[in-house]
């Protein structure tokens, strides 16, 4: 991933917080709180990767058993029948966002039901919360967090390094934690419960990137970076005597434990000049192989080795494949075969042009080939084919000149893993995917090895705009680094991004609410134009021209009937123009920087936003005029949209704690707005197709409400909201973008940073939002009554434990404003952890009650809750459901 994506929500996130705020405009006091529960599924719209993966981890004992981190958008579980990924990290919530950074992961070998997790974003300010280690004991089903003192990076510089996680092989509840900033190496004994400085280590680090960064991103000391056990050095329940540990110093990086981490030592005789990027044990040929490199990546490197340690004797051997006067990149990527001793792979992960490289030896380093090498330059002969037709935008559409190749083998592979089982296969995560190949061992053979994508279900893009057109695609999306896609089908990977041209990271679109042909979109480009527009609803794009001084893309808006365009970019201020952007002219009236948008009904009204103030033009975006409306966000965190075909109907999105934050509504262009009072902090606000019977179309906003955040939906035009979302499914951040779908009632778009697009729809049958105002946490509430369904699914299932959703259906005629469902199960089932419900177990007994959000059900309408549990055994369905002393129907 290219830096562009680290601000992308960080910035907007910090500048809600930092902003301050005048007193807010008098509020709806009719409105009321009103919180009901719908079930909703939730998907991603396919693009199958767009991110960087830095490390891939497989068990070591069971088979197929594997993971992926990703730096921003959580981690992964393999699931082999599938050949897909399962997310693991949704239910990180808004306030933990930084936690779907994860710096390092470890699979215990011991008992592989258990997975942890190293957690956070940022070790500087952008970040404004500690680390975490997460460990769950059904395969990241359902996880506890235990919080550090320290903060961790899992987007900042050397993330590719590691793992710094470790279990001990032999006595399990024993892991070890490599820590930035210099904090050190910790040590838990209670298997991550709790942690403590290993007090004398003696290195705490102290390589940075760059040290002149005043930001603290690039000049964080980088830390202890990896953790490596010697199995063969202990017994069963015992802790294993030898450690090896890996620290960013140039001199010093390899340090050594030979009594289970009593003391530590300075391995003798170590390269210097380099950083280790990884420490791989291979016990049964006695070796500690090393990859180096003079920078800690992801994206630098210059220069790089490759040593091989003899842990019994302590001789060091340059064992690189490439001497390092003609190396122009670092090694990174570092694995070995577990059922060939003495087979060894390693990447140039620096290698940008003409491609990243990968060597394979099979003794011992002794002697390597290439996964592709030089005929006669520029021409290159490749051990390799690859396969994107899964992923067929991983070309990125171009047609490069030898020695380039696309789509490429790949960048930033700075994780590379033989499966541990399986000679065979082979995975290693890129800067846009997971690649990987089932019949690697055709390398040794001297015949082709087939590389293809396995990458489905692990979705990591950065979204910073979505928009759903009432025809043609039913999504446009501007995302960070891939630019962004045209979905005619949510559930097919779409065969390119944006092209001609490709912004590396697209951050404003739009389309013309009558002429949905039309659509303009704006990004980043090292070099080249910055705005680009479509007239056939963005299946084929052109180049604008960009008005002097331009930097960056900025926010565009289009007129309703595509006869027009306002841009404001980075680098210069508010421009409009005619037609498709042959020439462009000055906005009056409005301040550079500013957001901007387009009424969906007249035509050459647009408007603005910048530090609380609102902008209105009337003609076209040549002038604009600021409203005189007062006590509006007085920050720059706002996302605001004007309701397509209601002229001067627009709504406003934004704000910060320590000032006017919430949602705003105006019928009058802007003139006077009116915040709702049962919104106590709302991020974005989005439109979709009205609900039946209603007048209004459908709100959908990533907000706070009733003190709970979620994503919420509004068919009555604000005056009641509906959460449909529940805990599991969080996603961190999802401030950025939202928008429903004007075709599909209840259809709602979500951006998130980091875990793609999310798209959610109702299984409530179009059941319009409960209008109770009866307070759901209120203990008088009566019990419910009427007719009751109950569907009750095992999603989930491993050696010992299982997870479970079940969904409650009000089949009566009267509304709930309250509910306890009650089962008995038939094997001695045991609930461990519930999310959506409280639950309460007597021997087999259990009984489910709906938390505060969910106790209001309508008639017709579903709650659903989940929760994880163990058995032994056997692992029956419970038969028999009662709703109070009513007996539900059982689906």
């Amino acid at each position: 991933m290219r830096r562009t994506r680290i601000l992308t929500a960080v910035l907007a996130l910090a500048a809600g917080l930092l902003a301050g705020t005048p007193p807010a405009l008098a509020a709806d006091s009719s409105a009321k709180v009103s919180l009901a529960a719908d079930t909703y599924t939730w998907k991603n719209a396919r693009i199958d990767g767009g991110g960087f993966v830095p490390g891939i981890v497989f068990n070591r004992s069971e088979k197929n058993l594997a993971y992926a981190r990703t730096d921003i958008g959580g981690a992964y579980r393999w699931q082999e029948s599938s050949k897909t990924w399962t997310p693991l990290l949704d239910s990180v919530g808004w306030d933990d966002w930084g936690h779907t950074g994860v710096v390092s992961l470890a699979s215990d070998s011991v008992d592989p039901n258990k997975v942890y997790a190293a957690v956070g974003t940022y070790t500087n300010s952008w970040d404004p919360k500690n680390g975490a280690v997460m460990r769950s004991s059904n395969r990241g089903a359902s996880w506890q967090k235990t919080d550090l003192p320290f903060k961790l990076g899992g987007n900042m510089p050397g993330r590719g390094m590691g793992e710094r996680l470790a279990v001990d092989p032999n006595k399990n509840s024993v892991l070890y934690l490599g820590a930035p900033s210099g904090k050190g190496l910790w040590r838990s004994t209670d298997s991550g419960v709790s942690w403590s400085q290993v007090a004398n280590f003696p290195n705490v680090g102290n390589y940075q990137q760059d040290p002149s960064d005043t930001s603290g991103y690039a000049s964080d000391n980088q830390g202890v970076v990896w953790v490596t056990f010697d199995e063969s050095t202990g017994t069963s329940g015992n802790a294993t005597r030898a450690i090896y540990v890996g620290v960013a110093d140039l001199q010093n990086s390899v340090y050594r434990s030979t009594d289970a981490g009593a003391t530590w030592t300075r391995l003798a005789g170590q390269p210097t000049g380099h950083l280790a990027h990884k420490g791989v044990l291979d016990a049964a040929g006695g070796s500690l192989y090393l990859s180096y490199s003079d920078k800690g990546g992801p994206y630098d490197g210059g220069k790089g080795q490759v040593w091989r340690y003899a842990t019994a004797t302590g001789t060091w051997t340059n064992i690189s494949p490439v001497a390092e006067a003609d190396t122009y990149y670092g090694f990174s990527g570092l694995t070995v075969d577990r059922q060939k001793p003495g087979t060894v792979m390693a990447t140039a992960y620096s290698s940008w042009w003409p491609d990243t490289q990968i060597f394979r030896s099979t003794d011992s380093g002794a002697t390597w080939t290439r996964a592709w090498d030089y005929t006669s330059y520029p021409n290159r002969a490749n051990r390799y084919t690859m396969d994107v037709s899964s992923s067929p935008w991983l070309t990125w559409g171009a047609n490069p000149s030898p020695p380039e190749q696309a789509p490429k083998l790949g960048w930033m592979t700075e994780s590379l893993e033989i499966d541990p089982f399986d000679s065979n296969r082979m995975m290693y995560g890129t800067g846009a995917t997971v690649y990987g190949t089932e019949n690697l061992t055709n390398w040794d053979s001297g015949g082709q090895f087939t590389i293809k994508p396995m990458v489905q279900g692990l979705e990591e893009t950065a979204v910073n705009d979505l928009a759903s057109p009432p025809s043609g695609a039913p999504l446009l999306s501007a995302l960070g680094d891939v630019g962004g896609f045209r979905h005619t089908d949510l559930a097919k990977v779409p065969s390119m991004m944006f092209t001609s041209p490709n912004f590396t990271t697209t951050t404003s679109l739009d389309f013309a609410e009558t002429n949905a042909n039309t659509v303009v979109r704006v990004g980043n480009l090292d070099s080249g134009p910055h705005i680009a527009f479509s007239t056939d609803n963005g299946a084929n794009w052109f180049a604008g021209t960009d008005p002097s001084g331009v930097s960056g893309g900025g926010t565009v808006a289009a007129a309703s009937d595509g006869g027009r365009f306002v841009w404001s970019p980075d680098g210069t201020g508010v421009q409009y123009t005619t037609g498709f952007g042959s020439s462009w002219s000055a906005s009056s009236g409005i301040p550079a920087g500013a957001i901007v948008e387009s009424d969906r009904a007249d035509a050459k009204t647009f408007y603005g936003f910048k530090s609380g103030k609102f902008y209105v033009s009337t003609d076209g975006g040549a002038t604009f005029t600021a409203s005189a409306a007062t006590g509006l966000p007085s920050g720059d965190s706002v996302r605001f949209k004007a309701l397509p075909g209601g002229k001067g109907d627009v709504w406003l999105a934004g704000g910060a704690t320590d000032g006017a934050y919430g949602l705003w509504h105006s019928t009058d262009g802007g003139a006077s707005w009116t915040k709702l009072s049962n919104v106590d902090q709302a991020d974005a606000i989005g439109f979709g197709k009205a609900a039946t019977g209603a007048s209004y179309q459908t709100l959908y906003t990533s907000a706070k409400i009733g003190g709970v955040r979620g994503i919420f939906r509004s068919t009555d035009k604000g005056a009641t909201w509906t959460r449909i979302n529940d805990d599991a499914h969080q996603w961190g951040w999802t401030g950025a973008a939202i928008t429903g779908d004007p075709r599909v009632y209840g259809r709602v778009y979500v951006s998130t940073n980091g875990r793609g697009v999310i798209y959610g729809d109702t299984s409530g049958g179009g059941g319009t939002d409960p209008t109770d105002p009866t307070d759901p946490t209120d203990p008088t509430d009566p019990t419910p009554t009427g007719a009751c369904a109950v569907t009750y699914k095992i999603t989930n299932q491993w050696s010992g434990g299982f997870q479970a959703d079940v969904q409650l259906s009000n089949t009566g005629s009267s509304a709930w404003t309250g509910w306890s469902l009650g089962w008995a199960f038939p094997n001695a089932q045991t609930i461990s952890q519930t999310w959506n419900a409280e639950s309460a177990q007597s021997g087999s007994t259990v009984t489910a009650k709906n938390v505060g959000w969910n106790a209001n059900v309508a008639a017709g309408s579903s709650v659903s809750f989940g929760f994880t549990g163990s058995w032994s055994g056997t692992n029956g369905k419970p038969t028999a459901f009662k709703l109070g002393d009513r007996a539900c129907t059982v689906a």
